[in-house]
């Protein structure tokens, strides 16, 4: 086995210390794959006060790099996405929600996974090279754009399997597929073992070495940034992690810290798997620090939906306990994830953080959500919105500085019309503290079912209101009706092929 120990300092370039002139802030969107919001010793839940509580699953995960980026920032304790992968990414790619993108499933790379009683002309495809991305917009304004690690936007053959067709200059390891074939670089990440259809494209020189698919590639971005920097060019990072997706390898430098602890191997592996990660978001502070450039890079770090740890099934307290519920279903563990907003380095002089000001160490409580990022990207470039792009989040700044945002929506909807996963046919809809959870209910009777919580008393989904608050549960269908059809959403069908749309709609 060949050993690569390239420092993250990698390339030989000659670069300059000390904050660096430039026309435009560097951004970078740290996406984690599976990572839900108690995968962290990062406490994102709060109290009624809004202080920060520390749960059992913050003391299992080992986080500094988060922790770093948390004292240096702005954490939500409500963001949301959507609740599998391919809806999400499209969601921050374009702004807009999944019931109006309509890739309202996971995109499975080889065949159309609509499920029997899905939508028939939902958006398997992905994202096309006509889709107004704000990477291209980036782009335009002369950012280089990079994409590294897993892409996900679109099936094999279409646009979007390539991010070089949506806005990216720079593609490493992205295409249709959601999964490694494998982490480790002795296996080549799946091209000489592990799952060779899921094989992480593009990173031969690794193949047979002992470097772990997390740090390759980091590795890989340090080289991109150090380009864009030697170049005097802004750039744009999309650094999306592989993992935490399973499998669940264990990355062998973490696991003595997790070893014996009575949950199982594939609950440790994952462990190691977030400390990998979290091990890769100080890798990159630190370099962007050491190039003279932290100052003038404004940092997003969030997960792409609900947890996926093995602890526990898909609707229990496991996983992502206290909250209920993991990817895939219809609980807040399926959409509530960890997101963090700060700059790399704060400076208060510094004239792009002047313009666009961060408060540090601070929890914000009011709602967030992934379609906010594309304005929010957007507004920090400065880089002017599009007229004609139809947007369902809106700019984060006023909530950044500290502040609430009244014109900022308060509800969230997160619409799944498809089966064959953790939880079937459904759309849940909050708005402020409520939550309903829709069952379309095809696949057996066709009449539709509810659940209703009120996340304000019963933040973890323990008591269901709907057979005692029948009249809030009409006035959340009605509410979540109106969205669904200004989303122009598709639905779905019975056995006939007829579409199943909310009851009273």
């Amino acid at each position: 086995m060949k050993k690569i120990h390239l420092p993250l300092i990698a390339t030989g370039m000659l670069l300059p210390v000390g904050s660096i002139a430039q026309d435009r802030p560097n951004i970078v969107v740290f996406l984690v794959d599976d990572m839900g919001l108690m995968d962290t010793s990062v406490p994102f839940d709060t109290d009624r006060r809004g202080n920060p509580v520390v749960h059992p699953l913050n003391q299992w995960y080992n986080t500094p790099g988060m922790e770093r980026l948390a004292e240096q920032g702005v954490r939500f304790s409500a963001f949301y996405a959507q609740s599998v992968s391919s809806p999400s990414r499209i969601s921050l790619m374009t702004g807009q929600n999944a019931a109006r993108h309509r890739t309202t499933n996971w995109i499975n790379s080889e065949s159309n996974n609509r499920t029997t009683y899905g939508p028939a002309e939902w958006n398997w495809e992905g994202l096309g090279s006509d889709d107004r991305t704000y990477p291209k917009l980036l782009q335009e304004a002369g950012y280089r754009t990079i994409h590294v690690g897993k892409a996900h936007f679109g099936c094999i053959g279409s646009e979007g399997e390539d991010p070089l067709n949506i806005g990216f200059d720079v593609n490493i390891g992205g295409n249709s597929i959601g999964q490694p074939g494998s982490y480790y670089g002795e296996w080549g990440y799946g091209w000489i073992r592990g799952n060779r259809s899921r094989a992480v494209p593009g990173l031969e020189e690794y193949h047979g070495s002992d470097v772990f698919l997390t740090d390759a590639l980091t590795m890989e971005a340090v080289k991109e940034i150090e380009t864009a920097v030697g170049e005097g060019r802004p750039f744009y990072l999309n650094m999306s992690h592989y993992a935490v997706h399973a499998p669940f390898e264990a990355d062998k430098r973490f696991i003595d810290r997790y070893a014996g602890s009575g949950k199982g191997e594939q609950a440790e592996a994952f462990a190691t798997l977030v400390e990998g990660m979290d091990k890769s978001l100080g890798d990159l502070l630190d370099k962007l620090d050491e190039l003279g450039v932290a100052e003038n890079t404004f940092i997003i770090f969030m997960g792409d939906n609900g947890g996926d740890a093995p602890l526990g099934g898909p609707a229990d307290y496991g996983s992502s306990a206290p909250f209920r519920g993991k990817k895939g279903s219809e609980y807040e563990g399926g959409v509530r994830v960890p997101c963090i907003v700060a700059w790399a380095k704060p400076d208060e002089d510094n004239r792009f953080q002047k313009e666009y000001p961060v408060r540090q160490g601070l929890i914000h409580n009011q709602m967030g959500t992934i379609m906010d990022i594309y304005p929010t990207v957007l507004s920090v470039a400065g880089v002017a919105l599009p007229e004609d792009v139809e947007l369902d989040g809106s700019d984060l700044k006023r909530m950044l500085d500290g502040k609430r945002d009244l014109r900022h929506r308060n509800d969230f909807l997160m619409h799944f019309p498809h089966g064959e996963h953790r939880a079937n046919y459904f759309t849940t809809y909050r708005k402020g503290a409520w939550k309903l959870i829709y069952f379309y209910n095809p696949e057996t009777t066709g009449v539709p079912s509810f659940r209703l919580y009120d996340l304000k008393k019963d933040p973890y989904e323990t008591t269901d209101l709907s057979m005692v608050r029948r009249g809030k549960v009409r006035r959340m269908i009605r509410a979540m009706s109106r969205r669904l059809d200004a989303e122009k959403a598709l639905y779905p069908v019975d056995d006939a092929g007829n579409e199943l749309k909310p009851a009273g709609s």
